[in-house]
């Protein structure tokens, strides 16, 4: 039984970005060039899935966009750029350095900071940049496995700011958009007060998180969440209540964010999907040390928000 969507208090990082995503400039190629050279739009540049950021000062860290003239350097020696929107007048386009062996050597990039993982620089942030960022990350990857048509292996050339790829065969000429994988993640609970964490292999020393799966053709949300719970830990799933989405880029996915509430019965965990699992009272996990010995998941994750907002409440306090 699926219930209804509770009104959400705040969005997710990486969720709600600040852009207008502008559709009809991206489609207008003579416009959309004029914006390119402005000399007020900003650029996200992006590196082998990593952007640039620089310290704040305070201990934490902010993103660096170029300017125009930076940018204008960098596309003359070959970077690939992707319209985002616009934010207050102002266009912002990803930026993508790939055909560089190292940003070191660029001149248009000296002295601006270090590229790092959105993953572990994003939870830093502001909470708009990390959305600008997210996005410019999905546009970056997706562009740079579908330079070759899926149909009849032909060059794809980029259209509309980057939204569209057109396969250059005149006998093909199939359009390729970018893509986002389903996939839902669901905190399972007893209706009570204890839930499930299970941990995979290739986690970080400690961390438990959320079950999660990708969505199969001819499943609903709801049939994947009971399939997945069933297939992980060996539990019935009676009620799904849907919570909140988020996207995911790493690389392209959107988290589909669930409760599930299970009969309270022994675990049978699937080895090729988690290396461990178990039932945890609430009062366990608020207790939880943060350490090598057992945490939560990352703070920017709907895994936490799901687990963060089962704690305290606030997801009943939403329906």
């Amino acid at each position: 039984m699926l219930l209804p969507a509770p009104t959400s208090l705040a969005p997710n990082v990486y969720a709600a970005g600040p852009l207008d995503r502008a559709e009809e400039l991206r489609r207008d190629e003579v416009k959309l060039a004029g914006v390119l050279t402005d000399s007020t739009s900003l650029f996200v540049p992006v590196w082998q899935d990593r952007h640039l950021f620089r310290e704040d000062g305070c201990g934490g860290a902010e993103a660096v966009f170029l300017s125009a003239d930076r940018a204008e350097a960098l596309m003359a020696g070959g970077a690939d750029s992707c319209f985002l929107g616009l934010r207050e007048g102002v266009a912002y386009f990803a930026l993508d350095l790939g055909h560089l062996e190292t940003p070191d050597h660029a001149p248009a990039l000296a002295g601006l900071g270090d590229f790092a993982d959105l993953r572990r620089i994003g939870p830093l942030l502001a909470r708009d940049d990390s959305a600008i960022l997210a996005l410019a990350r999905a546009l970056v990857h997706w562009h740079g496995r579908h330079r070759f048509c899926g149909l009849c292996g032909g060059e794809t050339r980029s259209e509309q700011g980057g939204h569209l790829r057109r396969c250059q065969t005149p006998d093909c000429g199939a359009l390729h958009f970018p893509r986002t994988d389903p996939a839902v993640i669901m905190l399972v609970h007893d209706g009570g007060d204890r839930c499930v964490l299970g941990r995979q292999a290739r986690f970080p020393a400690g961390m438990h998180s959320t079950l999660a799966g990708f969505v199969e053709p001819g499943e609903s949300l709801e049939d994947t969440v009971v399939r997945e719970v069933h297939e992980e830990v060996g539990l019935t799933v009676r009620q799904v209540t849907y919570h909140s989405s988020q996207p995911w880029p790493f690389p392209s996915s959107l988290m589909l964010g669930f409760y599930a509430v299970a009969e309270p019965a022994s675990l049978r965990i699937d080895p090729h999907e988690l290396e461990s699992a178990a039932w945890f009272t609430r009062s366990e996990l608020l207790k939880s040390p943060e350490d090598d010995s057992f945490r939560l998941p990352r703070s920017d994750s709907i895994a936490r928000r799901l687990v963060s907002d089962w704690l305290t409440g606030q997801w009943q306090q939403r329906l």
